[in-house]
């Protein structure tokens, strides 16, 4: 178990606290004797040579790779990474290419430039220290991690060729940016009933609503991002205060 990366404060206070704190944090993080040996060891073992059965097959290697995605509870399924990797990226209809999730086509894209496995690996290592910080900041408070992720996530969507449409499916295929996104629009869960093109343009409907635009152009701003991430923890913190109050309520009418 990992140490809980905590603030003392939550909402909106403890979201500036740790924007405040995240450099030194991230910093903490990548210095930790157990993420060291982890990231030194893909570092050294990763090669131009290394097939994906040799990623699969050994695992030290295989969790920093997934890890450095956010894929970690996909360890046991060593079959299907398997394929996942060995995917034809150029080919439309390849099993990699059609997964609604894109961050098993990030894998597969950062497997298939091992070509240049020092500069491979320190992408991976750099990835995967994010997404640990993410991890412990989760582990003090789960809205959190999910803002840092969506974040990072949308910010890097400014650096697409993709269509506006495009990227909104992967808003839809991953379900962590998925969850801060519905939540900053106050979406109910019944959406995930509507067929996905209905779902696309629903979120894209209450983006030009709450965002005001639909275009990652503009939504992958800074200051649209910051709307976007306030929204999400404002109404995060809103939902539980409701439910813890409603939990004390159900308490007291039960005590007397």
């Amino acid at each position: 178990m990992t140490a809980a990366i905590t603030v003392g404060l939550s909402g909106l206070a403890g979201w500036r606290v740790l924007q405040r704190m995240e450099s030194r944090q991230l910093e903490a993080t990548a210095k930790d004797p157990t993420v060291q040996r982890a990231t030194a060891y893909l570092q050294e073992n990763l090669t131009a040579t290394t097939t994906a059965a040799d990623l699969v097959g050994d695992y030290k290697m295989l969790q920093v790779a997934l890890g450095a995605f956010g894929l970690d509870s996909d360890l046991a399924s060593k079959a299907f990474i398997r394929k996942v990797l060995e995917a034809d990226l150029g080919d439309s209809a390849s099993l990699v290419n059609r997964l609604g999730d894109k961050r098993y086509l990030k894998l597969a894209q950062a497997f298939d430039k091992r070509t240049d496995a020092v500069a491979t690996g320190k992408a991976l290592t750099q990835a995967y220290v994010q997404r640990q910080f993410e991890k412990r900041v989760g582990e003090g408070d789960e809205s959190y991690r999910l803002a840092l992720n969506a974040r990072n996530e949308v910010k890097a969507f400014a650096t697409r060729t993709s269509s506006d449409k495009t990227l909104w499916y992967e808003v839809l295929g991953n379900e962590p940016l998925r969850t801060v996104f519905a939540g900053a629009f106050r979406m109910l869960s019944s959406i995930a009933n509507l067929s996905v093109d209905r779902q696309l343009e629903e979120f894209m409907s209450a983006s030009e609503r709450f965002l005001g635009s639909s275009s990652f152009s503009a939504i992958s701003t800074d200051a649209t991002i910051d709307k976007l991430t306030t929204r999400y923890l404002a109404l995060s913190q809103v939902q539980t205060a409701t439910t813890s109050n409603r939990y004390a309520a159900a308490l007291s009418l039960l005590s007397r």
